[in-house]
């Protein structure tokens, strides 16, 4: 398989979903708590990065398996291994490597912090492997976007934060002769949860923009995803509606003292991201407009990590 062929199977464009809570995680450790587990983390970020790819492609080689239509943009264009007629030997392979080597990571990720983060790591694991795999895989069912940004927007950074403050405590769960004592703290799990609810707002928007423009190829290969459960018009409400929920959640965290007072940054390109609703409002395809909603993971995600990486420098200097 040649590297072309590889970032195409992979969908190597669409990491920048994955990349972005994880830089985020990252700032916001430092800017919260002042630490990092430099080794630690860069583990967990080999892990994590190989087992999106794993996902992806896994996705692709399901999707084209399962496809009814076989003809058209998303079967012949979009889909890699219709796209490079890639054997699917060389597919499956491809895809057990990255897993092998995501597995491996995340062990070693493991044994330098604490049980709960083999835990959290093996139920992403899961997720990411029935969201492609399985009897009904949870991208054809209305639950795709709920499970990618949660995964993705919260527990990606949640892990980073977890990784390095671990020995906080953040989860605990003791045993005693007569109870089960499971403890979870909020004033350190709260603050993430909120502050990384524009990154699963975001990605859910992409995974939304995705489905809304498949409409009509997921009816006809029988992927019963949201916007076909609800109908196009009110997906498309529904895309908007998340977007006015972001930067709610961005006002509400800064005033609560989560994020600090510059990552009102991330208003300011506001306008930028209503025009490119509004231009997805009138053209809903993957080759037109889906890429609006990743530009608009950037246009608000990047502020906030730039807003962090400014509060980092001021309290260092």
């Amino acid at each position: 398989m040649h590297v072309k062929s590889f970032l195409k199977l992979v969908e190597i464009q669409t990491k920048i979903a994955s990349v972005t809570p994880f830089a985020f995680g990252i700032l916001y450790t430092v800017y919260r708590y002042g630490t990092l587990n430099v080794l630690t983390v860069l583990f967990f970020f080999i892990s994590m990065l190989c087992f999106d790819m794993f996902t992806t492609a896994l996705n692709n080689y399901k999707d084209y398996k399962r496809a009814i239509k076989r003809e058209g943009y998303n079967y012949e264009v979009h889909n890699a291994i219709g796209q490079y007629k890639l054997k699917e030997s060389t597919v499956l392979i491809t895809i057990i490597t990255l897993f092998i080597i995501a597995s491996i990571f995340g062990i070693l990720t493991f044994l330098r912090s604490d049980i709960w983060l083999l835990v959290l790591g093996m139920l992403c694991f899961a997720v990411g492997i029935l969201y492609s795999a399985g009897p009904l895989p949870i991208s054809r069912t209305p639950f795709g976007e709920v499970f990618s940004g949660l995964f993705m927007g919260f527990f990606i950074p949640f892990l980073v934060v977890h990784a390095s403050i671990y020995d906080q405590y953040p989860i605990t769960l003791a045993l005693t002769e007569e109870r089960v004592v499971f403890t979870l703290d909020w004033t350190l799990v709260l603050p993430i949860f909120l502050s990384s609810l524009p990154a699963v707002f975001c990605i859910a928007n992409i995974m939304l923009a995705n489905n809304i423009c498949d409409v009509e190829d997921d009816f006809t290969n029988r992927r019963y995803t949201l916007p076909i459960q609800i109908g196009r018009e009110k997906a498309l409400i529904l895309f908007a509606a998340i977007y006015a929920l972001t930067y709610l959640d961005i006002i509400s965290c800064v005033v609560l003292g989560y994020l600090p007072v510059i990552s009102l940054l991330a208003l300011l390109p506001a306008v930028k991201v209503y025009s490119n609703v509004r231009a997805f409002f009138k053209l809903q395809t993957k080759k037109d407009t889906f890429a609006l909603s990743v530009m608009n993971l950037m246009l608000i995600m990047f502020p906030i990590i730039l807003s962090l990486l400014i509060a980092v420098i001021i309290k260092l200097f």
